[in-house]
């Protein structure tokens, strides 16, 4: 793959591409499973909890209004490095908070913030990655995602140890992401190497179902691009918002499970991060489906698993062995979540005009975060109104509706195998 005179190589990008996002999903991984817990030690009850670990979520979907837009005009990397600063702040907020309305405050803008970051790692990867490899290269950057979410609880064991409490360990997150602004601003410029917009774009064989190029040319907000490809986001997004909400209740699930249990800190940061390992080694299997067998072939079954490890948690709460069944249910969750690794990236891939990827993907990604933000805050309602078991059989039906609307939608807007 060339352009002009370089050539594209994944090995020449990875260091400036993939380590930058390790090193924030590594601070995530640390931060996202003590957000409940954090809430919780300030003073706020199960379902206050719930909501707040929702407002990374609500943050991710209002950053995307913005996102598409910003990345455009700024370029990939400085949005990155903006996102990572602004991370930094918000991390330091959050340690800081004197109860949890601050607490879920400084969250939200950690939303606003990944919401970026992850807009401008996707538009690159999209731009550039030759189509036979686009998923995966993408399932790749879904699966270093995962591995900062395995060694991110991990690595905040011994900081709750030490500190005495879960906000300690939102330290990891201002760390890792001063360590990514330092890579970002030391190391050369992908898109300086390869050029604006790379060829492979151009022989897309599903640029044609978003929209024309001229569209996206002449738009780059977000309502605008929702209306100019509202039939593939309203069919095919509806899709990604159920994925995204089975994803994000399983993250805010989890712990509120570990908590509703008496499971300890240490040991809930230790469950969660051992059955990331378990999503993180799945990552090549999901990209190698996608790319050989076609795309519905991820999402189908990882959306399916998810709605059955819902429900598995759902009818074990109250057995005497619950907290077996939670450890069993974590690592079904994770098997499936790591079956599905990069299929919103891919299928935003396929779906995105050729030219100027970035504003479709920005109405992309508000439409899967649409669904993210939404399932935390229904989670926490059940659970206030019924019960956490009671949120986990609803998100559990959810998922298993979504696989059959998966079903349906994919082989009408992308192939069964990408043409090479």
């Amino acid at each position: 793959m060339t352009d002009g005179n370089q050539t594209f190589s994944i090995r020449s990008v990875a260091v400036v591409v993939f380590l930058p996002t390790l090193l924030f999903s590594i601070g995530e991984g640390a931060l996202i499973p003590l957000i409940p817990i954090a809430a919780t030690n300030l003073g706020a009850s199960l379902a206050i909890a719930g909501v707040i670990a929702g407002m990374l979520m609500i943050g991710e979907l209002v950053g995307d209004i913005p996102s598409g837009w910003l990345v455009s005009r700024v370029g990939e990397r400085a949005a990155m490095i903006g996102a990572a600063l602004l991370s930094i702040a918000a991390t330091l907020g959050a340690v800081l908070a004197p109860n949890p309305w601050i607490l879920g405050l400084a969250i939200f803008v950690l939303g606003l913030a990944t919401a970026v970051f992850a807009l401008a790692r996707h538009a690159f990867m999209t731009s550039y990655v030759p189509l036979q490899y686009r998923a995966r290269a993408l399932s790749t950057l879904g699966g270093v995602f995962r591995a900062g979410l395995f060694i991110g609880p991990l690595v905040s064991v011994p900081v709750i140890h030490l500190t005495g409490g879960a906000q300690g360990a939102f330290w990891i997150m201002a760390l890792s992401c001063l360590a990514a602004v330092l890579i970002l601003v030391l190391l050369p410029d992908p898109e300086a190497l390869f050029g604006q917009v790379s060829r492979a774009r151009q022989n897309s064989p599903h640029a044609h179902t978003a929209g024309k190029d001229s569209a996206a040319d002449r738009s780059h907000g977000l309502f605008h691009t929702l209306w100019e490809f509202r039939g593939v986001l309203a069919r095919m997004g509806s899709g990604a918002a159920l994925i995204g909400g089975m994803r994000a209740a399983r993250t805010v699930i989890l712990p509120l499970w570990a908590v509703s249990l008496g499971v300890s800190e240490a040991n809930t940061a230790l469950i969660i991060g051992l059955a990331g390992a378990v999503d993180f080694a799945l990552f090549y299997v999901s990209g190698h489906v996608m790319d050989r067998f076609g795309r519905i072939w991820s999402a189908v079954p990882s959306t399916l698993g998810l709605g059955l490890g819902m429900l598995l948690l759902a009818f074990t709460h109250d057995s005497p062995n619950a907290v077996v069944w939670f450890i069993v249910a974590a690592g079904v969750l994770s098997v499936s979540n790591g079956l599905g690794s990069g299929i919103l990236m891919t299928l935003g891939a396929d779906l995105a005009p050729p030219g100027r990827p970035a504003p479709f993907l920005g109405a992309w990604r508000f439409t899967g975060d649409a669904g993210s933000a939404a399932a935390p805050l229904l989670v926490a309602g059940l659970t206030a109104l019924l019960s956490v078991s009671f949120a986990a059989g609803a998100v559990g039906a959810i998922g298993i509706l979504g696989a059959w609307h998966l079903a349906r939608m994919i082989p009408r807007y992308v192939p069964a195998r990408p043409r090479r």
